[in-house]
C-alpha cells in the first residue's frame, strides 16, 4: 500500500487530457524495480526511479547516472511518480509540464542493502541495480537540509570493482525502441530509411501476419564442419517464438501458435515501442541463470505462470531475453525471399545495442571451431545455415541443427511398473515420427526424482490405451502400460542402436513447447555411417576431408569484397591486406599485452560492438588470458596477439581498431608508458601543434623521453616510457602533473577540464587514461573513420605547422614505413629513463622559483 498520497504533486503539474503520461491507479507488487529514464525537456537530464512504497522515488540527475565511481553525480529530489512511469516512452506536448522526449534508457531491478524507508529519511540509500546497462552497487547521499535538502550525490560505489576492467561505454539509446531521445523527438525517419533499403534490395512488397508463417526448421546433422557460404550461431536451450509488431501491438506467438504475450510482458512492452510496423522476427526466448547461460528450468518456470500477481514479480527477478536470429517481414515487406546474409543484417540495424531484445550473432565458416568451443562450455551446441537460403517452411538441408550432446525430443507413449523400493514408474516408453508413423524408440528409467515419478505416473494413469499408440520393435510381456501420446520429454543418449532404439538415455525434461507431431526420429548411427561424405546440403554428410590436412594455424578468411569504407570503397579485403603489410611493425606494440576489440562486421556504417570477451568460437592456436573481473565476478578471456596468424584472425571478425592495455600480461599492474592524450574537440590543430611541442620541450627539460603519434582520429598521443617502474597510480600523477605544468604555460589554449561544455575551444589534455585497464589505440592501427585512417608514430620534426594527420590511412601508411625504414615510437617499449630524477626536477618546475 502507498505510504500516503504522494501522487498529489504529480497529478497537479500535469493534465490527463493532454500528456500521454500515466497518472496511476496500477497496484504496487514490491518487486523492487528500477528506471532510468532520459529526457529532453527544457534541459536534457536524466531520472533515475526507485519503486519505494508504492510509488517511484524519483530524482532528476543532471549528467546521468555513471558507472566511474570517481564521478559523484548531482541528483535533485523531485516529486514521486506513478508506478506506470517504469515503462513510459513518448514524447510530452509543448506547453505541458516537462514537454518533451522521454526514452527508457535503463530499467530492472534495484534491491536495498540497508533498509530503503529508514535509508531516505536519513539521507542515506544504498542499493544495487540490476540492470541492462547499469549493474553494481550505488550510493544516494543527501548534501544539506534546510532550502537546498532535495539535493542528493549518487555515487558508484568501488566494492566489487575491477580495476583491471575498462569501465563501459553505455549507449545513449532507449533499450525499449533503440531510438536516441533526439531521434524521438524530432520524429524518427528510421522506418523510411529501412523502406528505401528494402526496395534497392528488391524485397517484395506483401504484408505478412505470423498466421502466414510456417517456421524454417532444422535438420539434425552428427558431426559439425567447416565451409565458405555458411554461418553459424549458438543453439540457444530456449522456447522457439515468433515476435510480431503490427499496428503498434505487440505478440509472441509459440511454435504450436499458442499466444505466450500476457506470459511475457517483459518481452510483450518492449516489443510494442520497436518503431517499425508490420513486424515479424524469428527467436528464441530464454531465460538465464547466474552465470549467463540459457537455462531451461527457469524458462519453463517463467512460463507455467498462468496470474498476473506472479508473472509480473517474476519478470523482474528471471527477466526473459529475445535472442532474434532472423527477420521475415517489416514495414509491409516480405524479406523470406530474400537471402539470409541479408535479413539478417537488416536484422542488426534495427534491434537496439542493449536490451531484452537481442541480435543473435554468427561466426562464418568456422562451424567445428565453435563447435568446440560451445561443447567445452557446455552449451547446447550450433545450428548452421546457409548464408545465401531463403526462409521457407518446414524442415530443410540449408539449416542443419549439431548438438553438443546428442539429445532427442520424442513423445511419451507409455511407462514400465516400478521395482523394488522404486516409486511411481519403472521408464517411460518413447516414440518419434519416421516416414509419417509413431516409431517406437525405446525407454528411459533415469534422470527422476521421487517427487517426479509420483508426479508423472499420476498424471500418466490418466491417458491410460489398451494398446500401444506406435509402431516398431515394441515390447512385449506384463508390466508395460500404453497412454495416448500428449507429452514431449527431451533425452540424453549415448547412440542409436542398429535396432533403431535409445542408448543409455537420460531425461532431462519435459517441452511443454512442442507437441509430439513435431518429435522426428533421428536417424541410427548405422544408417548415418551408410551415407557418403559429400556437401553439408546433404543432412548426414561428414566432415570435409580437406580438413584434415589443414595447418595448425590456418586462418580462414571470409567476405574479402565487403564494403567496410563505402565513400572509398574499401573492402574488408583492403583492410586485411593493410594489417597484413604492417604486421612486422604493428605486432611489437601487441605482444603479450591484452587486447580488446571493436568489431565492425558491416562496415563503419553500420552497427559496432566493443568486445573484450574473447568469442566461445576461437580455434585452440589463438591466445587468450584470463584476467578476473569482479565487476562480473568471472575471468575475461582477454585476446593476446602474439603472431599474424592470430592478427588476420582478429582482423577477419570485422575488427578494424585495435585497443592495448599499457601493461603486459605478467606484469598487469606495471605500465609500459605514460600517456597525454591531446583531443582538440573545437580547438584548432594548430593548438594542438602548439601543446605537443610545450610537452617535448618540457620532456627536453627534465630528461625524459617522448615520443608521439597520431591518434588517428582528430588529435597526438604522446607516450613517456616507464619501463615498468611504476605503478599505474605513479603514471597518472605523473601525467596530471605534466598536463598541470603544460595548462600553466599555456593557458589560452590547454586545458583539463573533463567538462566538454567548459573546454570552450581549448585543446583538452587526458592524463586519466593511465588507469589500469584503460586503453590505448595501438600504433598502426586503423580507425573506423572517412578515409580509413592509421594512428601513425611520428618523428618530433615531423610535429609543425605542416602536419596533416588525415594523409596517414591504410593506403599511404605502408609507403611511409618502407621509406622510413625505423619506427620512431618503438624505443618507448625499451627506454628505461631516470625516473625519479625527472620527476624531482618536474616538481621543481611545478612549484616554481623559492
Amino acid at each position: 500500500m502507498p505510504k500516503r498520497d504522494t501522487l498529489r504533486e504529480y497529478r497537479a503539474k500535469r493534465s490527463a487530457e493532454s500528456t500521454p503520461e500515466p497518472f496511476g491507479g496500477v497496484a504496487a507488487v514490491g518487486s523492487g524495480i528500477f528506471v532510468v529514464q532520459k529526457h529532453a525537456a527544457t534541459r536534457l537530464h536524466y531520472d533515475l526511479r526507485l519503486e519505494m512504497g508504492g510509488v517511484l522515488e524519483s530524482w532528476a540527475v543532471p549528467k546521468g547516472v555513471s558507472p566511474d565511481p570517481t564521478e559523484k553525480r548531482l541528483a535533485v529530489k523531485v516529486e514521486d511518480h506513478p508506478l506506470e512511469y517504469a515503462d513510459f516512452e513518448g514524447v510530452i506536448p509543448k506547453g505541458n509540464y516537462g514537454a518533451g522526449a522521454v526514452i527508457v534508457w535503463d530499467r530492472g531491478r534495484w534491491v536495498p542493502i540497508e533498509d530503503p524507508e529508514e535509508g531516505l529519511a536519513k539521507g542515506k540509500l544504498l542499493f544495487e541495480l540490476r540492470g541492462f546497462k547499469l549493474r553494481g552497487v550505488w550510493t544516494l547521499v543527501k548534501l544539506a537540509k534546510g532550502e537546498n535538502d532535495n539535493e542528493w550525490l549518487l555515487i558508484r560505489e568501488k566494492k566489487g570493482l575491477d580495476a583491471s576492467v575498462s569501465l563501459p561505454e553505455l549507449p545513449e539509446t532507449s533499450i525499449f525502441s533503440g531510438l536516441t531521445v533526439e531521434e524521438l523527438g524530432e520524429g524518427n525517419d528510421r522506418a523510411a530509411r529501412l523502406r528505401r533499403k528494402l526496395t534497392k534490395a528488391k524485397a517484395t512488397k506483401r504484408q505478412v501476419g505470423v498466421k502466414d508463417i510456417k517456421l524454417m526448421l532444422a535438420r539434425t546433422r552428427k558431426a559439425p564442419f567447416t565451409k565458405p557460404g555458411w554461418l553459424f550461431e549458438l543453439k540457444l536451450d530456449g522456447y522457439r517464438m515468433l515476435a510480431a509488431r503490427q499496428d503498434g501491438s505487440a505478440r509472441l506467438i509459440t511454435r504450436n501458435g499458442h499466444d505466450a504475450t500476457d506470459t511475457f510482458p517483459d518481452l510483450a512492452h518492449p516489443l510494442s515501442f520497436l518503431p517499425f510496423d508490420g513486424l515479424v522476427l524469428d527467436g528464441e526466448v530464454a531465460v538465464h541463470d547466474d552465470s549467463g547461460h540459457p537455462s531451461f528450468q527457469r524458462l519453463q518456470k517463467r512460463a507455467r505462470l498462468t496470474r498476473p500477481l506472479d508473472i509480473k514479480p517474476a519478470a523482474l527477478s528471471q527477466p526473459a531475453a529475445y535472442w532474434a536470429f532472423d527477420l521475415l517481414a517489416v514495414e509491409g515487406f516480405d524479406l523470406r525471399p530474400l537471402p539470409l546474409e541479408i535479413r539478417k543484417e537488416l536484422l542488426r540495424e534495427i534491434l537496439p545495442e542493449v536490451g531484452p531484445f537481442r541480435y543473435l550473432d554468427h561466426f562464418e565458416e568456422q562451424g567445428e571451431a565453435l563447435y568446440e568451443q560451445v561443447t567445452r562450455m557446455g552449451l547446447e551446441g550450433v545450428v548452421a545455415k546457409k548464408s545465401d537460403s531463403r526462409y521457407r517452411g518446414g524442415r530443410s538441408a540449408n539449416w542443419l541443427k549439431i548438438r553438443a550432446d546428442q539429445t532427442a525430443d520424442l513423445a511419451v507413449v507409455g511407462y514400465t511398473e516400478p521395482k523394488g523400493s522404486r516409486v511411481g514408474f519403472g521408464a517411460l516408453h518413447l516414440a518419434g515420427y519416421h516416414d509419417g508413423e509413431l516409431t517406437y524408440a525405446g525407454r528411459v528409467g533415469t534422470g527422476f526424482s521421487d517427487a517426479e515419478l509420483e508426479q508423472i505416473a499420476s498424471e500418466l494413469s490418466k491417458q491410460r490405451r489398451s494398446e500401444p499408440p506406435c509402431v516398431g520393435p515394441i515390447p512385449k510381456g506384463k508390466g508395460h502400460h500404453w497412454v495416448e501420446p500428449e507429452l514431449v520429454a527431451e533425452v540424453r543418449y549415448r547412440e542409436w542402436t542398429d535396432e533403431g532404439l535409445l542408448r543409455h538415455p537420460a531425461f532431462l525434461h519435459f517441452r511443454d513447447d512442442k507437441t509430439p507431431k513435431e518429435c522426428e526420429l533421428p536417424k541410427p548411427d548405422a544408417e548415418r555411417r551408410t551415407e557418403p561424405a559429400v556437401d553439408p546440403d546433404r543432412v548426414s554428410a561428414a566432415v570435409p576431408q580437406a580438413q584434415s590436412t589443414a595447418k595448425p594455424k590456418d586462418v580462414k578468411l571470409s567476405n574479402l569484397k565487403k564494403v567496410f569504407w563505402p565513400d572509398e570503397g574499401y573492402t574488408k579485403g583492403d583492410l586485411l591486406d593493410y594489417y597484413r603489410m604492417i604486421a612486422p611493425m604493428l605486432l611489437p606494440y601487441l605482444k603479450n599485452r591484452p587486447l580488446v576489440l571493436t568489431r565492425y562486421p558491416d562496415g563503419i556504417e553500420g552497427k559496432s560492438f566493443y568486445q573484450k570477451d574473447a568469442p566461445v568460437f576461437v580455434p585452440d592456436w589463438v591466445r587468450t588470458e584470463p584476467i578476473w573481473s569482479t565487476d562480473t565476478e568471472r575471468d575475461i578471456n582477454y585476446f593476446v596477439c602474439d603472431d599474424e596468424e592470430t592478427l588476420l584472425y582478429i582482423v577477419n571478425l570485422g575488427t578494424i581498431p585495435l585497443h592495448i592495455w599499457a601493461s603486459r600480461v605478467g606484469a598487469l599492474e606495471k605500465p609500459d608508458w605514460c600517456i597525454l592524450d591531446l583531443d582538440p574537440k573545437e580547438a584548432p590543430f594548430s593548438s594542438v601543434i602548439k601543446v605537443a611541442k610545450v610537452i617535448h620541450e618540457l620532456c627536453d627539460d627534465i630528461d625524459l623521453p617522448a615520443f608521439v603519434k597520431t591518434s588517428g582520429s582528430s588529435g597526438l598521443h604522446v607516450l613517456i616510457p616507464l619501463a615498468g617502474s611504476f605503478t599505474y597510480e605513479q603514471s597518472r600523477k605523473l601525467g596530471q602533473l605534466m598536463a598541470t605544468v603544460v595548462v600553466s604555460e599555456l593557458p589560452d589554449i590547454a586545458t583539463i577540464t573533463r567538462t566538454i561544455a567548459k573546454r570552450g575551444d581549448k585543446v583538452y589534455i587526458d592524463f586519466l587514461q593511465n588507469r589500469r585497464g584503460q586503453l590505448l589505440v595501438a600504433p598502426y592501427s586503423v580507425r573506423p573513420n572517412p578515409g580509413a585512417r592509421v594512428s601513425t608514430p611520428l618523428r618530433w620534426s615531423e610535429v609543425n605547422s605542416g602536419l596533416d594527420i588525415y594523409r596517414y590511412t591504410i593506403k599511404s601508411v605502408p609507403r611511409r614505413v618502407r621509406s622510413m625504414k625505423t619506427d620512431p615510437v618503438l624505443p618507448v617499449l625499451t627506454t628505461k629513463p631516470d625516473l625519479l630524477s625527472a620527476l624531482h626536477r618536474l616538481s621543481e618546475r611545478l612549484e616554481g622559483p623559492a
